[in-house]
């Protein structure tokens, strides 16, 4: 049985670039782009974990955790743009186990994740995500705004030392 992972995220094309990659984790990730369809989706989907943005459509991404945890205890993870320490100090009295500040590395979300579900990251060729190839190329499809897909690609000299993940992903 997989590990359930619930993403509430408005923006559709960033929900879906974290849906595919959270599921290259061995997750198996539901979608809902606002408050109340994360609250009827929770309900049904029984997440292990929330991954939550701040700011939705018809409420606050801390409105649907309260509602949520009504029913169901779940870890959670909060992402967000607004990174004010009112917003970080709601978070911590929520029981808000880590927060992600956009833009962020895909792999810290997923090292967030399995950190709470208390497993292992997958980080071999079979997932064509989070990979670590003899080649000395690290790549990872996003699709664009446009409806493109990109790979994003870090390419290392054979002499320098391998970065972590969040590295890969945002360059530096």
């Amino acid at each position: 049985m997989l590990n359930k992972v619930l993403v509430v995220e408005d923006e559709q094309l960033l929900a879906h670039n974290l849906q595919d990659y959270l599921q290259a984790q061995g997750l198996e990730v539901r979608i809902a782009h606002d408050g109340a369809k994360a609250i009827g989706e929770a309900a049904d989907f029984a997440p292990d974990v929330m991954v939550f943005d701040y700011r939705l459509p018809d409420m606050e991404g801390f409105d649907v955790l309260e509602q949520v945890r009504q029913n169901r205890n779940c870890h959670c993870v909060l992402i967000t743009g607004h990174p004010t320490a009112e917003v970080c100090e709601r978070a911590r009295q929520l029981g808000v186990s880590h927060i992600l500040f956009k833009p962020f590395p895909l792999a810290e979300l997923a090292r967030a994740v399995c950190d709470l579900l208390g497993m292992e990251r997958r980080t071999n060729i079979a997932t064509g995500f989070v990979e670590r190839r003899q080649s000395r190329t690290e790549s990872f499809p996003l699709q664009l705004y446009d409806g493109s897909w990109v790979l994003v690609d870090r390419r290392r000299n054979s002499n320098s030392m391998a970065p972590d993940d969040e590295q890969l992903l945002t360059g530096e």
